[in-house]
């Protein structure tokens, strides 16, 4: 955990693939009808992939192909592990370069990652990799921690450990998705936006909502190995002795035609 940076999550890996929660399967639903293709036809790419946790929800609706691009040789290791019962491509690159061909495909996602680009050269390179009239789907999956007062004891604790100006950079309730419908419209790269929103309500043991924070990355850089420690340490101690507990998850989607 020392020396961890906020983008980085080499070592984390297992812990994300082990316990962070799927996405709404409402607004899977709706991003497919949005392509404008029946599934079966669609080329998909998922860039950012991570462990594949986002990637194996479209792959296993059945599309066309499905390719995940991941930078983290950790994440891809267990993205690869985790999906190696469906026809995934995995692939090295980045959202500025993904190495893949011009008009690869229909849909293209980003799934808890597309803040970690460099905004303006993410598009272009996507705007390259999509068919004509094809769609770029930004989305993220935070917790919505006011409909449960455990979770607002929390994060109230988190910021009692780092102070007010706490940066939550993948929360996806703040950062990048503040301005995000007004960049895409501005971009000469894409238009006709789109935002979906859906909830869903995850069970979790108190392990592996432990687990859910240990993949965290940018809290881990910002408060250091040892107040980090002790905020688990505070989680363990208010989840202890619950069977399970309840976490709403809001995911949040932007989706942009390209131009």
């Amino acid at each position: 955990m020392a020396g961890i940076t906020a983008s980085d999550f080499t070592g984390l890996a297992e812990d994300y693939s082990s316990y962070r929660p799927g996405y709404s399967a409402s607004v899977l639903d709706a991003i497919l009808g949005l392509v404008g293709k029946p599934t079966p036809a669609i080329d998909f790419v998922d860039v950012g992939a991570g462990t594949g946790i986002w990637t194996r929800m479209v792959a296993q609706r059945g599309v066309a192909s499905a390719t995940a691009v991941e930078p983290n040789d950790d994440m891809r290791g267990f993205g690869e592990r985790d999906s190696r019962h469906l026809p995934i491509a995995w692939r090295q690159g980045s959202g500025e370069a993904t190495g893949l061909a011009d008009g690869c495909c229909d849909l293209l996602s980003m799934a808890s990652s597309f803040h970690w680009t460099d905004f303006d050269k993410a598009t272009r390179e996507f705007h390259r990799l999509l068919r004509p009239h094809g769609l770029f789907v930004a989305l993220w999956n935070p917790r919505l921690i006011e409909v449960n007062p455990l979770l607002v004891d929390i994060e109230t604790e988190l910021t009692r450990l780092k102070g007010s100006n706490i940066q939550r950079v993948s929360s996806g309730r703040s950062g990048i998705t503040e301005t995000l419908t007004e960049r895409l419209f501005a971009s000469p790269y894409f238009d006709d936006v789109v935002y979906l929103e859906g909830r869903h309500v995850a069970r979790q043991t108190p392990e592996h909502y432990l687990g859910v924070w240990r993949s965290v990355n940018d809290l881990q850089a910002q408060l250091g190995a040892q107040r980090f420690a002790q905020f688990l340490d505070f989680v363990a101690e208010k989840t202890a002795g619950l069977p399970y507990m309840e976490a709403t998850y809001l995911t949040r989607a932007w989706a942009a035609r390209r131009a």
